[in-house]
């Protein structure tokens, strides 16, 4: 049985105690485009094939064919296939054995230009390996957890894959309290050579289900994409902190109306926040994210 990675397999087929101190000195970038960050999707097996056709109905775009591959380092087995829309990349599981841990825990994977560099600067910088790097016959693949419990894997190709840019660059949508907040952003800024492009510490709670109440919103930009770091006291209703991914469109009630006639069920309506019309959505099989359109001014 052939074995893949969980992003790569496409392209065969088209007072406490203290935390580890963070090295301070700067680091490589090794990002190499927001098309390559593809949020991991979970599905049964038996709605595999309408969770594709419905983000396919939803944002446009196309699929690499669908297979059976070994994705895991251990004996696994999985219905695969990458969709890749003018929004984002998603790569599709649809596992028919048990999925071996820690795989099903991370958000997304992010293509490096040098794994074990890659790898050894993310734990540098405060990230910790769920899985040791592992080879796979186009490439090799790490899973590491940063601060906070936010989980990702690190992928790289023997061969460069070529993807062409996005028409919008998806949000990594980040969840968590302040204990580990600040710690994270710091991680991730130095690891990422991010940005912090703004820190809003009184964002108003309607954004993430608590009317009435403010809470910090921190927004980054790297090589590797768009990223929102949300900070609360963690109480927050269903499906808020499920929507780990959020994707711009140009218009919202048009994609939520294809959404619709392709079986995916709107959990937030369309809302306006701060600087976009925004809603939630479940697509078939269970996946949840966010999308949203940015208001006009």
């Amino acid at each position: 049985m052939n074995r893949l990675p969980l992003f790569a397999f496409a392209l065969m087929l088209g007072a406490a105690p203290a935390m580890p101190a963070i090295a301070r000195e700067s680091t490589v970038d090794y990002a190499v485009g927001s098309q390559y960050d593809s949020t991991h999707v979970y599905v049964a097996p038996e709605d595999f094939d309408r969770c594709v056709q419905s983000l396919i109905a939803t944002f446009g775009g196309t699929t690499s064919k669908k297979g059976a591959f070994q994705v895991t380092p251990t004996p696994s087995k999985t219905w695969s296939q990458l969709v890749l829309t003018p929004a984002g990349s998603l790569s599709v599981f649809g596992f028919t054995t048990p999925v071996p841990y820690p795989f099903g825990v991370e958000r997304n994977g992010y293509l490096v230009t040098d794994i074990d560099a890659a790898v050894d600067a993310a734990v540098k910088s405060g990230a910790a390996r769920l899985i040791a790097t592992f080879p796979d016959p186009i490439g090799r693949d790490a899973v590491v957890q940063w601060p906070g419990g936010v989980n990702m894997q690190l992928y790289w190709h023997t061969t460069k894959p070529s993807y062409p840019a996005l028409a919008t660059i998806p949000e990594n949508r980040v969840y968590l309290t302040a204990d580990s907040a600040d710690t994270f952003v710091k991680s991730w800024t130095r690891f990422a050579h991010a940005k912090v492009i703004a820190d809003d510490k009184a964002a108003p709670g309607v954004e993430i289900g608590q009317p009435g109440t403010t809470y910090r919103r921190i927004r980054l930009t790297s090589g590797y994409g768009l990223m929102t770091v949300r900070v609360s006291n963690g109480q927050l209703p269903w499906p808020y902190g499920r929507d780990v991914t959020g994707y711009e469109v140009a218009d919202l009630a048009a994609t939520l109306a294809k959404a619709q006639a392709a079986g995916v069920e709107t959990l937030v309506p369309a809302h306006a926040e701060a600087d976009r019309q925004s809603a939630i959505v479940r697509f078939p099989g269970g996946y949840i994210a966010e999308i949203h359109a940015p208001l006009a001014h």
